[in-house]
């Protein structure tokens, strides 16, 4: 049976392999040193800074979502977990807590059509990422209802 917990530091390094093995699958437009960039600030600088939830099955963590008031900042699933629906639990679990946002890399269209399933429109569109490195990033959002 699978749940939904709050994550705190000591999740942190079972977060950080999921997020690199979802990355490695998903992400194929990023290269060595952006991985290696991201993953380097993702417990010091990413994680302590969002409200982190996990699905979780037989006490182990098989995807997190992280969100900053009314936007979803991180959504990773483990790569041998993909196409089972556990990105669409936490999108729909964090819906019901009030999140109306995200932003998708525009070179990720397996993400952007996820989102788009689940309602979400694109709003806007940014050339670079927050870090400044050439990945596009669209900005999208729920209806207002």
């Amino acid at each position: 049976m699978q749940t939904i917990v709050k994550c705190d530091k000591n999740d942190f390094a079972a977060l950080a392999a999921i997020w690199e093995r979802s990355v490695r699958a998903t992400h194929l437009f990023l290269d060595e040193d952006a991985i290696a960039a991201i993953k380097a600030a993702l417990v010091p600088d990413y994680f302590p800074n969002v409200e982190l939830y996990a699905i979780v099955e037989n006490n182990s963590p098989l995807g997190f979502i992280g969100l900053l008031e009314d936007m979803i900042e991180m959504l990773f699933v483990d790569d041998n977990c993909r196409g089972r629906g556990l990105g669409s639990v936490l999108v729909d679990f964090t819906i019901q807590k009030g999140v109306k946002r995200v932003d998708v890399n525009e070179q990720n269209p397996s993400a952007l059509a996820f989102y788009y399933a689940k309602g979400f429109m694109i709003v806007g569109r940014d050339e670079v990422d927050d870090a400044g490195r050439p990945y596009p990033i669209l900005h999208l959002s729920l209806p207002k209802s």
